[in-house]
């Protein structure tokens, strides 16, 4: 039965950036669709924890600023359930300035998280996949600004249009293995990234009229796209990045 491919049942997820927001989604989603999940933060996954209950869903705080972490949290990830079948690469930070005025710091700082350590976690879990002999699922997190340019975010647009190109790159090394690496370009979404969009009432009020849904997205909207590319549903789905945005970018 075809629903019966989206099931995650015995399935271990890490999901990065899971306190809150899409972390806090995905994690939820796998959950729902039989998986249990090592969720990571720089801070506590409490309220996480306390909607999927422990024996679903555990967490690590760490700093995915370096890269030093990851093999901590696939090591832990065993010990705590076994193995790794799916990596969600969520976290990621954004620094708004003007291109003109940007400093190195809030370069290096948005690159290191949403680039390098995304890459560097690719390879520590796809390496784990061959090693288990399993195959496997990676979801990086992209972003509208995968297509476009943005505005006062230059090292954040830098970060996403790496992603997008990453995540081709790697599936076409590691298709052959079983691995399946694809990622999510969500929309305006009401997170802590867009805290400050959505303060200002101009800028909400123009993003909002380019939308066609007319609102902004929510973690749950996220969660199909997903449990899709993280179940056998999507097996022959590789190097794609798929936007979940409301229409954005048709308008």
């Amino acid at each position: 039965m075809i629903l019966d491919k989206f099931n995650l049942k015995g399935k271990v997820a890490i999901v990065t950036g899971s306190d809150t927001g899409l972390g806090q989604g995905f994690s939820k989603a796998f959950v729902e669709a039989g998986a249990r999940v090592m969720g990571v933060s720089y801070v506590p996954s409490t309220d996480t924890q306390k909607m999927l209950g422990e024996e679903n869903f555990q967490f690590m705080c760490e700093n995915l600023m370096s890269i030093e972490p990851i093999e901590r949290i696939i090591a832990k990830t065993i010990e705590v359930f076994g193995r790794v079948d799916i990596l969600v690469n969520n976290a990621g930070i954004i620094r708004r300035e003007d291109a003109i005025d940007f400093s190195e710091q809030n370069w290096d700082d948005v690159l290191n998280v949403n680039c390098k350590t995304v890459y560097f976690f690719s390879q520590a879990v796809a390496r784990q996949f061959l090693k288990q002999q399993s195959g496997g699922k990676i979801i990086n997190i992209a972003s509208m600004l995968s297509f476009q340019g943005g505005i006062r975010v230059p090292s954040y647009t830098a970060s996403k249009s790496a992603v997008k190109g990453i995540t081709m790159s790697m599936a076409n090394e590691w298709a052959k293995y079983g691995i399946n690496i694809n990622a999510i370009a969500p929309g305006y979404m009401a997170t802590n990234n867009t805290k400050a969009l959505r303060a200002d009432a101009d800028r909400s009020e123009a993003i909002l009229e380019r939308i066609p849904a007319g609102r902004w997205g929510t973690p749950d909207d996220i969660m199909g796209a997903g449990v899709f590319l993280a179940s056998e549903a999507s097996d022959y789905v590789n190097g794609f990045t798929l936007a979940v945005d409301g229409g954005w970018l048709a308008r």
